[in-house]
């Protein structure tokens, strides 16, 4: 059975983002939270990258695996939390841009295993770019010490 709210999940969202390291450390935003569905945005910045001046690919999958999560905890009880067991990114296109935007949305709700899709796009000045896509696999985490939200 699938839990939905009136948008209780929002704040519950934004609060648990605050306290990622990964995300303060690649100078991620929340940008919109719906339903599932999550974007997060980042500005390019050089310390991002690899060896060619692109976004790295482990930041890329750091920043969609993020995204799907949240897109995720739209649709869990407030008590639960989730911890991500596999995901498979297909890397479409060099990460140049001057910010990237990743949204994770819900494509398979569960009680005990969800499964979303996350797009990666590069955002310059012209139309957004598909730089990436994900599909991940998050388990729902109830009653289990260490993972309370």
């Amino acid at each position: 059975m699938e839990f939905t709210d009136s948008g209780d999940y929002r704040q519950r969202i934004e609060k648990s983002f605050k306290r990622q390291g990964v995300v303060q450390a690649i100078r991620a935003d929340l940008s919109r939270i719906e339903h599932r569905l999550v974007e997060i945005e980042l500005p390019f910045h050089p310390k991002l990258t690899q060896q060619h001046g692109i976004l790295h690919a482990g930041v890329i999958a750091a920043a969609l695996d993020t995204a799907c999560t949240y897109a995720a905890y739209t649709i869990i009880a407030p008590e639960s939390s989730l911890l991500t067991i596999e995901f498979k990114v297909n890397l479409m296109s060099p990460g140049r841009g001057d910010r990237f935007l990743f949204r994770g949305e819900i494509t398979k709700p569960g009680s005990n295993i969800i499964v979303a899709d996350g797009r990666a796009y590069a955002l310059t000045d012209g139309p957004a770019k598909l730089i990436a896509s994900m599909t991940g696999t998050m388990m729902v985490m109830k009653d289990r010490e260490g993972f309370e939200e």
